[in-house]
């Protein structure tokens, strides 16, 4: 066992006394003499402190210099040591001979490159902010705001630019970026915001009470719109014909008869844009006929609306929102619908059948002879959408109506009463 440690102990000592004879060349080895790197005479000199003299001036060469990356006004600064040097001095020391001159080139690489190209997208990068379009109830009908375009640094250039700034003149590089334009485009909102229809009603102004309630309800459409594929509730939108909601008592249609009640004018709103949203090729989904002719559109145009169960209801079909416009001026009621055109000409034909005969007058007594309200015959009626496109029409039939015959309402003196009863 003895003898075993001490050969091992020999061999041992053998190996670290031969590694050290190897290593030794390179520890005291020298450059050819007359060799220069770069113009630098290198020639006779450890080839670790030739090394080291040519890396310190090509170091020296890089101190001073700066590379900037300008993203508008902000400026990206680069210096030593964050610009590096990317050489092969080695491989030339080593292949160096005896007087020869060696050209080594010598290059510069912005340190993580590629990190610092994605912290300026992350910095300079943004995202576009949308056009949008504000619906105004009076005025002019819409006022466009206007987003800002978004842009994305082009790194491809940027990284281009940066490798050729460096391979010579360094200074400034500055950042190039690709657009996105803010959407919807003004001529998008344009197409969205095409005037569809315009329909009118008029009133006879002097009825305060009336116009009132046409003019409140008429307010609270105004500005509305309807979302693309949504339903408009008429009732919904308004809210309840009564005192506490500002609505006044006028004449309503109940029971067949013109009676006093509160909200009396309202379904000529009702009525006014039922015909409107007609017009703009709108999809009417509820919908409900006067059982009396009303003055203000023909027979079978009339939109009725009673409580919280008789609704106008009106679908958005348009892949757009429609936006709805109500203005009341000079006994006059109008409806104007915004949105994007499907390409068709709406218009109405009214049918009328024969005329159903007024019924006896009703006789009242009174302090003087009078009629207080007159006989309206009643009718049969039907309605037709007519829609044109080019050369092309389409006839749809809407609805069929009968309205009732309305009895003279007259009044007489009583003395004249009397005397025709005796």
């Amino acid at each position: 066992m003895k003898h075993l440690r001490q050969i091992i102990s020999v061999f041992t000592a053998l190996v670290l006394w031969t590694g050290a004879f190897l290593l030794l060349p390179a520890f005291t080895a020298r450059v050819p003499r007359g060799v220069t790197v770069n113009g630098t005479a290198v020639g006779g000199l450890k080839y670790a402190v030739a090394y080291s003299r040519l890396l310190t001036q090509a170091e020296e060469g890089l101190r001073g210099k700066r590379l900037d990356i300008c993203a508008d006004e902000h400026v990206y600064e680069f210096i030593f040591p964050e610009i590096e040097i990317v050489q092969d001095f080695r491989s030339a020391l080593r292949a160096a001979k005896k007087g020869e001159s060696i050209i080594s080139p010598v290059s510069y690489r912005l340190a993580d490159e590629e990190g610092v190209i994605r912290r300026i997208a992350a910095a300079e990068n943004r995202q576009a902010e949308e056009n949008s379009v504000k619906f105004n109830p009076s005025g002019s009908p819409f006022t466009i705001v206007r987003g800002r375009a978004g842009r994305v640094l082009d790194e491809g250039k940027l990284r281009a630019d940066i490798e050729e700034a460096l391979g010579g003149r360094f200074g400034r590089v500055y950042a190039s970026f690709n657009y996105v334009q803010p959407v919807p485009t003004e001529e998008e909102i344009a197409r969205d915001t095409a005037e569809l229809c315009r329909f009118s009603t008029a009133f006879d102004d002097g009825a305060k009470e009336r116009v009132h309630n046409i003019s409140l309800a008429a307010s609270k459409l105004s500005g509305v719109s309807i979302p693309a594929g949504g339903v408009l509730s008429f009732n919904a939108t308004v809210g309840a014909r009564t005192a506490a909601n500002g609505f006044r008592i006028a004449k309503i249609i109940e029971g067949g008869r013109f009676v006093p009640g509160y909200g009396g004018g309202v379904c000529q709103v009702s009525t006014t844009l039922y015909n409107a949203a007609l017009l703009a090729g709108l999809e009417v989904v509820e919908y409900h006929p006067h059982s009396l002719l009303v003055s203000y559109v023909p027979p079978s145009r009339d939109a009725m609306v009673s409580g919280d169960y008789f609704d106008l209801k009106i679908r958005n079909t348009r892949p757009s929102p429609v936006y709805i416009r109500a203005e009341v001026s000079g006994g006059v009621l109008t409806f104007t619908l915004y949105g994007r055109e499907d390409g068709f000409d709406y218009s109405f034909e009214t049918q009328l059948g024969e005329p159903l005969p007024c019924p006896q007058p009703v006789v009242v007594e009174g302090d003087e002879d009078k009629i207080i309200s007159p006989a309206r015959e009643g009718t049969v009626s039907c309605c037709y959408l007519i829609k044109k496109k080019g050369g092309s029409e389409e006839r749809m039939l809407l609805r069929e109506d009968k309205y009732l015959p309305v009895a003279e309402v007259r009044q007489v003196r009583r003395k004249a009463l009397s005397q025709n009863a005796a």
